[in-house]
């Protein structure tokens, strides 16, 4: 196995020597069978990330599961009456950015993305891609274009589903042999308390313990924590967007 790097904090990389392109791809807009409620990415992991990216000269193109304009789950806006995220003034600060909300209202569909283009793919979590991703054969491809071709490949929180069943061209899942993180038991638990019901109609974390041949390691809940194993990085939760997108940055500026 390559060797594994792990990032438990949010460290700042600056002076980048090269600049490049990066795709990141958000769920579009649905609805949870669980809760009933509308879902989408996550705030938090989306601006965070993109933070880095762009502060470190990289251009990031805006993808999406079917297109369009694209939602954040209302727990994640720092705007929301809950006050869930509002400390988040990373995500409130791009909210006030023009150019940031004509992004949100016309994204493209992940299937536009040639892998030629681009250096590195960044998935973003949030409610929306326990549905919208997991088992979703388009994003699969484009995954794994990513990763069989040596570019960086991350994912963070829920978007992490998509792990859980992708497979390599050889038929091998593409985690087999890696270390890599996402969504715990214990956030779900501390979700679900929160709002008072079961909130997922899966768990990451317990899916992932079935498989054979895999290691998926967490963190203490809620911490940054960001796991490189290879050209694969995987970020634990909405606080671990920023140390993935670093793992990132440093792996591209090799």
């Amino acid at each position: 196995m390559e060797q594994v790097k792990e990032v438990n904090s949010y460290v700042h990389f600056h002076g980048a020597e090269s600049k490049g392109k990066i795709v990141m791809v958000a769920s579009s807009p649905t609805v949870s069978q669980q809760t009933g409620w509308p879902i989408g990415f996550w705030a938090a992991e989306l601006t965070h990330p993109l933070r880095v990216f762009q502060e470190a000269g990289y251009e990031v193109e805006l993808f999406s599961t079917e297109g369009g304009k694209i939602e954040m789950d209302a727990y994640s806006n720092p705007a929301d009456e809950s006050g869930y995220s509002a400390h988040d003034v990373i995500s409130l600060g791009y909210m006030q950015q023009d150019w940031f909300n004509k992004m949100l209202e016309n994204t493209k569909k992940l299937t536009e993305a040639d892998v030629q283009n681009y250096d590195a793919i960044f998935l973003v979590g949030g409610q929306g891609p326990m549905y919208t991703f997991r088992g979703n054969k388009d994003l699969e491809k484009l995954f794994v274009s990513f990763y069989e071709a040596g570019k960086i490949s991350a994912a963070v929180c829920h978007s992490t589903t998509l792990l859980l069943e992708a497979k390599k061209s050889n038929g091998e899942l593409l985690v087999a042999g890696k270390t890599w993180t996402g969504f715990a038991d214990a956030e779900e638990e501390f979700a679900d308390k929160a709002v008072g019901m079961k909130i997922q109609p899966y768990r990451i974390e317990q899916e992932a313990r079935k498989m054979e041949g895999t290691m998926f390691k967490v963190a203490a809940p809620f911490s940054a924590f960001a796991i490189q194993d290879g050209n694969l990085i995987t970020g634990q939760q909405q606080n671990s967007g920023g140390a993935a997108a670093e793992l990132v940055v440093k792996a591209l500026n090799k």
